[in-house]
């Protein structure tokens, strides 16, 4: 009973309810007045301190506020820190790789590479096994543009034996013919005899193929043209066009001269190759014009 008696009463002291009043000093006033009771005042207080935690807890959370109280570091900080560590692996990828690499060398030029033994029948029989799958029959979008392509050919026929006939070769030096165009001594050319310095020129537009240094026959350019046909010019002294650049009928490609161990004077050593023939230059081009 004495429990029961003491549990009400603490009870009744939590509802007992006690009106805060606000009074003007000088007046009596009454300015504010409000009814509460112990636990309304204790609820309140537990809210407050709750949304008053959240609140400092978000702020520090959420917040560049946090960088301000010992213990926390900054985002830019942070940032730096990973964007360091990714560019560590990185190197430490490469160092890796690097070190494989010099690892093998090494190998390689001690001679501590052991030859691996490779199953030749197995890797003919794999590959006759992946061609097998391989469906090399046309399809019927294929068969009808091979039927289109052929039908515009044939009508193509005689612009083009129209063109390859106005095909005109431009002389590339002028001068005396002092070694004609010989295939049973397996001279497949005509040397011309210039003087020093004498510009050689394209005999049709194209494209360089080859231009470059031989300890034979000098400063050597290959010209790439049109129907299949190429020309060469050796025992130049000096060339006026690189690999790959682009050349126009009568430009200078180069200059004439006695360069080359094979070389018994100045003159020009001219080639002309149609489809990977060798062809007689003199029955294209007149040299003494």
């Amino acid at each position: 009973m004495a429990k029961m008696n003491k549990k009400k009463k603490i009870g009744r002291k939590l509802l007992d309810k006690y009106k805060l009043v606000i009074l003007n000093e000088d007046t009596f006033e009454e300015r504010l007045s409000l009814k509460l009771t112990r636990l309304n005042v204790f609820v309140i207080a537990c809210l407050v301190t709750i949304v008053l935690s959240v609140s400092v807890f978000a702020a520090i959370a959420y917040t560049p506020l946090r960088e301000y109280i010992p213990g926390y570091s900054s985002t830019a900080l942070k940032q730096k820190a990973t964007e360091l560590s990714y560019k560590t692996d990185s190197l430490t990828q490469v160092i890796l790789m690097n070190e494989r690499y010099f690892e093998s060398i090494r190998k390689v030029l001690k001679g501590d590479v052991s030859p691996e033994d490779f199953n030749k029948d197995s890797i003919i029989e794999a590959t006759k096994v992946e061609a097998s799958k391989v469906d090399f029959a046309p399809s019927a979008e294929d068969s009808l543009l091979r039927e289109r392509v052929d039908k515009e050919d044939k009508y193509n026929l005689f612009e083009s034996a129209t063109t390859a006939t106005n095909f005109v070769l431009f002389p590339p030096v002028s001068g005396e013919v002092t070694s004609v165009y010989d295939v049973k001594t397996k001279h497949y050319a005509v040397d011309i005899a210039v003087a020093k310095d004498t510009p050689v020129k394209a005999v049709a537009d194209g494209v360089v193929v080859f231009a470059g240094w031989t300890a034979s026959t000098g400063y050597v350019i290959i010209l790439e043209h049109s129907y299949g046909l190429i020309s060469v010019y050796k025992h130049n002294t000096a060339l006026s066009k690189a690999q790959g650049d682009l050349v126009k009928s009568g430009e200078v490609i180069a200059t004439a001269g006695d360069a080359g161990e094979l070389s018994t004077g100045p003159h020009l050593h001219f080639e002309l190759w149609n489809d990977g023939y060798p062809i007689n230059p003199m029955n294209f081009i007149d040299f003494s014009a």
